[in-house]
């Protein structure tokens, strides 16, 4: 079988945490832990987020330098080599010594006339109280929206059209390879109007709806998006809280959810779901071997019949 697994945010820097090197390698190690065994038995293909670390290598970029630009699609690439080259060694410590695995920079190309751009949501770096994230805005005219208690820096997030590497990444798999892509949704590309000429963009793609584009184009059996939360909640945090056990991708509405974590989620599963007939799971990553035995998280796919709760 072959699988897309887009790891949450979660499982490279827990909230709260500070941003450091050893600390992320902890959580991608224990994350590697689940993702083995699928690693052994099927065909693998992992993405992963990058809002914390863009965000602090944003910040570390303004403190070098007020004046030069380090644009998002540099600093995209960076992050996506950082953490690639992570999960990279923290999985094949897990495997046997025969098994390949490859981390790739995967361009994202999208829409120049995208409407993301002129309204910015994706969160980016750490968590502020309100009167520093408004000292931040007025120096550097960044937009900050509010994430739970704090407030956060967001930026323009349009939809992935495709990712350009997707045929390295056939050919790798086709090899026996464990790939590493689409980290961070993609280094946010486009085409200049009215050329081929492929230049950066100043937006972080989602990576669960870039996720579900490489799971499409790839042909995926089943796309797997982790996070911390073992299902999509209904009301969550009420007394009418309850988790979804399977739903058709037309009777779950993403708007019901937070645009900043879980709506994206299940937009994404939902896309993936009615374009390519094949499922897609919303759950934690603790729960990997029981949702590729069909029985964790939150299954989005065709076959289901309205909505199961529990």
């Amino acid at each position: 079988m072959r699988i897309v697994v887009a790891l949450g945010g979660n499982a490279l820097q827990r909230r709260g945490e500070p941003m450091t090197v050893d600390g992320q390698r902890l959580n991608i190690a224990t994350a590697c832990k689940s993702l083995a065994p699928a690693a052994e038995e099927h065909e693998l293909v992992v993405s992963h987020g990058n809002g914390p670390q863009v965000g602090l290598l944003a910040l570390q970029a303004a403190a070098y330098d007020e004046v030069s630009a380090y644009p998002f699609d540099v600093l995209g690439a960076q992050t996506e080599g950082m953490i690639g080259y992570l999960i990279e060694q923290e999985l094949g410590n897990l495997l046997p010594a025969e098994k390949p695995l490859a981390t790739i920079l995967t361009m994202t190309q999208v829409d120049p006339a995208d409407p993301a751009f002129t309204a910015p949501t994706k969160f980016v770096g750490p968590v502020y109280p309100a009167d520093v994230a408004e000292q931040l805005a007025a120096r550097r005219g960044w937009v900050f929206r509010q994430d739970g208690d704090r407030w956060r820096r967001v930026v323009p997030s349009p939809q992935p059209q495709r990712i350009v590497e997707i045929r390295p990444v056939q050919w790798l798999l086709a090899q026996g390879c464990v790939v590493i892509c689409a980290g961070g949704g993609g280094i946010p590309t486009m085409y200049s109007p009215g050329t081929r000429t492929l230049v950066g963009v100043e937006a972080v793609i989602d990576k669960d709806r870039a996720s579900a584009v490489l799971a499409r184009d790839l042909s995926a059996d089943l796309l797997v998006i982790a996070t911390d939360v073992e299902a999509v909640y209904l009301d969550w945090g009420t007394d009418r809280q309850r988790a979804v056990v399977t739903a058709h991708p037309d009777a779950l509405d993403p708007g019901l959810f937070p645009a900043g974590s879980m709506g994206p989620k299940v937009e994404a599963a939902a896309e993936f779901a009615r374009v390519s007939g094949r499922p897609a799971v919303i759950g934690a990553l603790e729960q990997l071997s029981s949702i590729l035995a069909g029985i964790g998280g939150t299954r989005i796919s065709v076959q289901a019949e309205g909505m199961e709760t529990r």
